[in-house]
């Protein structure tokens, strides 16, 4: 019975496998991919890197206001601080840009990173505020020296974030391939293998790959549909011209094309939806078999658990009868010993004495 189910899962796989052969081929923002402008990322780390120049020679810019370079550095660290959270807004729509053009693995990559510029300058504001609320007393740092070494570290580590996400960025323009999210179609129609229950119990990520596939599908329904309307007016504008050489054939057949590539984008976004919901339900099937095996397991440790009751009590009877029978072998040597001791003497030895008196 496994073994049919396995083979007509398998055919049943292969078959699916098949629609989506020509997938690679029937992805039309590919051609159209914009690329992701490292312009504001640039003038972001210039922003940091006059940050840190300001931190390092505080002393000398600011001679004219030796009182208020305390205040001065708080108020330049708060306007970066209001500064990286409106760029920060800037690259999370730079990253959703990546992710609806279907390149899931630097989406997530960058999503985690463009955070992390802000955080380190909340971090370094708050700490900012605690030196300039409490005034620790150290001997060899002033107040101001430890603000400027605050506000170094921040730029530190907020231009090595940036220099990351600069990096992915330009490693995501000069990348030539399909996008990865496309793979997501194939991933609960792969054969059986050794990583099979990784890959179902990988259930949470597979279902935000489904999710970011659904939104490629459907931007590239968008472009498709922005495309038939261009087209269209296109056609309209040549229908209205007077110009017997107006390619209007061609155009019918480029809008007609467009459409069938709407239409099979739609079919494939409906498919994908199907497959989705054939991952979760054998996701769940698996479930239910381990559920299963759990129950056996379960049934198989109270049986062992009652026969080791019935061994221990066996045991204990065993080596109750082994006393007993130890007793009772004891027993019997003593009532050998006062047998022999009570038994009356023989025909000879009542013999020697009645010879000795006659002698």
């Amino acid at each position: 019975m496994a073994t049919e189910r396995q083979s007509m899962s398998f055919v049943a796989s292969t078959d699916e496998t098949n629609l989506f052969l020509d997938i690679l081929q029937e992805a039309p923002l590919f051609g159209h991919r914009k690329r992701t402008r490292i312009i504001g990322s640039l003038l972001y780390c210039v922003l940091l890197a006059s940050y840190a120049i300001i931190a390092v020679g505080a002393t000398w810019i600011l001679q004219p206001f030796q009182e208020l370079i305390a205040l001065l550095l708080c108020s330049c660290d708060v306007i970066l601080l209001v500064v990286t959270g409106i760029f920060q807004q800037f690259l999370v729509y730079q990253v959703q840009k990546i992710r609806l053009q279907g390149y899931y693995g630097f989406s997530q990559k960058l999503k985690h990173i463009v955070r992390l510029p802000f955080a380190t300058i909340a971090y370094g504001t708050a700490a900012m505020l605690l030196v300039v609320a409490w005034k620790p007393h150290i001997s060899i740092l002033s107040i101001s020296m430890l603000l400027r070494i605050i506000m170094l570290v921040e730029s530190i580590c907020a231009g090595f974030f940036m220099s990351f996400y600069i990096g992915y960025v330009h490693q995501y323009n000069s990348l030539d391939s399909q996008p990865d999210v496309l793979n997501s179609l194939y991933s609960p129609l792969q054969q059986s293998s050794s990583l099979e229950g990784l890959r179902y119990h990988d259930g949470g990520r597979l279902s935000d790959q489904q999710m970011a596939l659904l939104q490629y599908q459907r931007e590239n329904i968008h472009f498709l549909s922005e495309e038939i309307l261009r087209l269209q007016e296109c056609l309209s504008k040549y229908q209205r011209s007077d110009d017997e050489s107006t390619p209007q054939v061609d155009l019918a057949h480029l809008l007609a094309a467009r459409d069938q590539e709407l239409r099979t984008l739609s079919a494939e976004m409906n498919q994908s939806q199907s497959e989705l919901r054939l991952a979760r339900s054998l996701i769940a099937e698996r479930d239910s078999e381990m559920q299963r095996v759990r129950s056996t397991n379960n049934q198989y440790v109270e049986e062992n658990e009652r026969l080791r009751a019935i061994l221990g009590e066996w045991s204990t009877t065993a080596a109750k009868l082994e006393r007993a029978l130890e007793t009772e072998r004891m027993s019997n040597l003593e009532l050998q010993k006062k047998i022999a001791t009570m038994k009356p003497p023989t025909t000879q030895e009542q013999a020697e004495p009645t010879a000795r008196l006659d002698h």
